[in-house]
């Protein structure tokens, strides 16, 4: 079925951002619930990003899933709750928080990980293989390059020590 922008809004680079956003949330939710998981996207990224970097503290988190410093410890508690990830008081700063994926936490990571890399073909159902490549592309350069004017830019992790 093939929709009609109705207005020039619909065409507009921002609003088909947003639809698009809106079915690769929807896509990933749909996927997630038929294989009995229970994990939102920014969740499975949280969870992607501690795989990948043990240790960092919630700010760090945040910036690495380019998500609201605000609100990422909401995020966290609930991935706590679920027994996902273990919170310890940092050795380089007592006021800090360093976060782990538990093993509970590491096993749901390796069994969605395949579940999410197959939902990316619904997300670009319509694009042909070579389409989908330069959409990516396009995408990501578009990412980088407004990156500094997000409300929630992301950024590298900081230099941990040991």
């Amino acid at each position: 079925m093939t929709v009609t922008p109705i207005t020039p809004f619909h065409a507009m680079p921002g609003h088909l951002i947003r639809r698009l956003n809106q079915i690769a949330v929807s896509v990933f939710q749909d996927h997630m619930q038929a294989q009995g998981f229970d994990l939102t996207p920014v969740q499975f990224a949280a969870l992607q990003a501690l795989g990948a970097n043990p240790g960092i503290d919630q700010a760090t988190l945040s910036g690495l899933i380019a998500y609201d410093r605000a609100t990422i410890g909401g995020v966290v508690d609930r991935l706590e709750a679920k027994g996902l990830l273990a919170r310890r008081v940092s050795r380089r700063d007592r006021r800090a928080r360093e976060l782990t994926l538990s093993p509970a936490g590491t096993a749901l990571l390796q069994q969605v990980q395949p579940v999410v890399e197959s939902l990316q073909d619904d997300i670009l159902a319509g694009l042909d293989a070579g389409e989908r490549a330069v959409f990516i592309a396009l995408a990501g350069r578009l990412a980088q390059a407004g990156n500094a004017r997000s409300r929630s830019p992301m950024a590298s992790p900081r230099n941990q020590e040991p």
